[in-house]
């Protein structure tokens, strides 16, 4: 069973979340946190694999209480967000979340979500992660270039290429398209980029790529 706690501070989206994944045979909701504060308490009392997490709660925000978490170790983190919320998910996924799902996702998308999280991938939507990264780009600082090529030792010129593509966040098989290569290939290459640089998953390739200048401001 993947348990699973809910933190938001609207109880009605608590009971809604609730309604979806107690019909999962494999997903089992063990409590429920109104606050950052309390999930980063439940967290440490009831050792959940996955926290479904808003972001903007009294308190505590889900940004403070995500860092916390995945300090800890207990669980993986998956943020809701709304369109509107651009630098508050760049900060969640910076804060260590394994990635993001939009509030009106569907309930097979959110259980699927889950159960991604829980074993240990990231969930990056390639759509909603270019737009992000995107208006990211926009208010990011001029690149440092000692800084940039520092960060990249070590990577082949093939690793910089498929970590600058994984940062316009392409899916595996439109990488492999980009390419020319086969799916496999790429998720050789990624695999290598995730050990190089000590990144937990997809998503924090995708901000190492940016914070090492390899993603410039949309023209």
């Amino acid at each position: 069973m993947i348990r699973v706690l809910l933190a938001d501070d609207q109880p009605l989206v608590r009971t809604g979340f609730r309604m979806i994944l107690d019909t999962e045979p494999d997903i089992e909701v063990i409590g429920e946190a109104g606050d950052g504060a309390d999930a980063v308490r439940q967290c440490r009392k009831l050792n959940p694999d996955v926290v479904v997490m808003d972001i903007r709660m009294p308190v505590q925000d889900g940004i403070v209480a995500t860092a916390e978490i995945t300090a800890d170790g207990h669980a993986r983190v998956l943020v809701l967000t709304t369109f509107h919320l651009d630098d508050y998910v760049v900060a969640a996924l910076r804060a260590g979340a394994s990635g993001f799902l939009l509030k009106d996702v569907d309930a097979a998308k959110l259980a699927e979500a889950i159960r991604v999280i829980a074993v240990g991938h990231a969930i990056v939507d390639p759509a909603v992660t270019r737009r992000l990264l995107n208006q990211f780009a926009y208010r990011r600082p001029a690149a440092d270039p000692d800084r940039d090529t520092k960060s990249l030792t070590g990577l082949t010129d093939r690793e910089v290429e498929v970590l600058t593509l994984v940062a316009r966040g392409l899916s595996n098989a439109e990488l492999a398209a980009e390419l020319v290569v086969t799916e496999t290939t790429v998720k050789t290459h990624v695999h290598h980029l995730l050990t190089k640089l000590g990144a937990r998953d997809r998503v924090q390739l995708v901000i190492f790529a940016y914070d090492a200048g390899l993603a410039r401001s949309p023209s």
